[in-house]
């Protein structure tokens, strides 16, 4: 459960949200993490959805290289998010199927998000977005050249 009073908004592309909301779905189903993947379905119930080339470079999304914090124990990672079959155990990939990769999809830079779990509260901090693999964003007011 995510408290509703430090829920940030969250920007999703529309190929990245078809993708999670089928993992979302199946997972509430089939897998054994459902509380992650209830997250995940929460997260996309509430995210504003838009093109890839609208999605700006500071936005945590599938593919994303990024650099975030434990609020908790202040201990700073770099991790890619990826898919569940993506992930292969290294510390350097998070599937966006579990609690943290849950929180971090749709972030934007300087964002905070707080969940509780069995063993109490967490809450992650997305620093930086270090690489992004979507198109190149673009202001609404410009167009592309």
């Amino acid at each position: 459960m995510i408290k509703q009073e430090s829920l940030p908004p969250v920007t999703i592309s529309t190929g990245d949200y078809d993708r999670l909301a089928f993992l979302a779905s199946f997972g509430l189903t089939f897998q054994q993490d459902r509380p992650a993947a209830a997250m995940l379905a929460n997260e996309l119930l509430r995210a504003t959805v838009v093109t890839p080339c609208a999605i700006p470079p500071f936005v945590a999304t599938m593919n994303s290289r990024l650099e975030f914090r434990d609020d908790a124990t202040w201990d700073v990672r770099c991790a890619t998010l990826v898919y569940p079959e993506e992930e292969d155990g290294e510390a350097d990939r998070v599937s966006v199927l579990s609690p943290e990769g849950a929180a971090l999809i749709g972030l934007s830079e300087g964002q905070s998000i707080t969940w509780r779990t069995p063993k109490g509260w967490r809450s992650l901090t997305l620093l930086r977005v270090l690489h992004q693999p979507h198109g190149r964003f673009v202001e609404p007011w410009r167009e592309l050249s």
